[in-house]
């Protein structure tokens, strides 16, 4: 069972959106889930691609009924950080001016993990900032609520190779 009955919150000066949540899987299960498009798919959005698990690689993030978001890595720091920049705009190519970077930092905490995710960047959209980080909160609040989900419905890996 993953502790998580707090919901991602906005600090309107910072531009940013955060949550940080308990989960009861050891960091390499975090990592992941966070990092690997066929179980990203599972808790995020309905497709993930992401050919290429480097700073610099690029690829996509589906949502059904929302289409294609672009995606390039930023960070890439096995088990500790994954960040990268995604844009705002279905179908859009990423650009300053139409994208946020997303953080993630996964730090030990026994057998479980503390998972801190900030959603930063929102300034650079303009008018429409206060609205896209009222929509992430609540996107990020379900969506870490699928990944605990996630999590907590599938076995950690076992055998010689886990």
């Amino acid at each position: 069972m993953t502790t998580t009955d707090q919901q991602a919150s906005i600090d309107t000066e910072a531009f940013q959106v955060t949550r940080t949540l308990l989960i009861h899987a050891a960091p390499p299960r975090v990592w992941a889930a966070l990092t690997q498009d066929d179980l990203i798919a599972r808790w995020f959005g309905q497709q993930a691609v992401l050919p290429d698990l480097r700073v610099g690689g690029e690829g996509t993030f589906g949502f059904d009924g929302y289409g294609q978001f672009a995606v390039r890595i930023e960070e890439y720091d096995e088990p500790r950080t994954f960040a990268f920049t995604w844009t705002n705009q279905a179908g859009a190519e990423l650009s300053p001016d139409n994208s946020t970077l997303v953080r993630f930092t996964l730090t030990p905490e026994g057998e479980d993990t503390v998972l801190a995710v900030v959603e930063s960047g929102f300034e650079r959209l303009g008018g429409g900032a206060d609205d896209a980080m009222a929509s992430n909160r609540s996107g990020w609040t379900g969506e870490l609520d699928e990944l605990v989900a996630f999590l907590a419905d599938t076995a950690p890996a076992t055998g010689p190779a886990a």
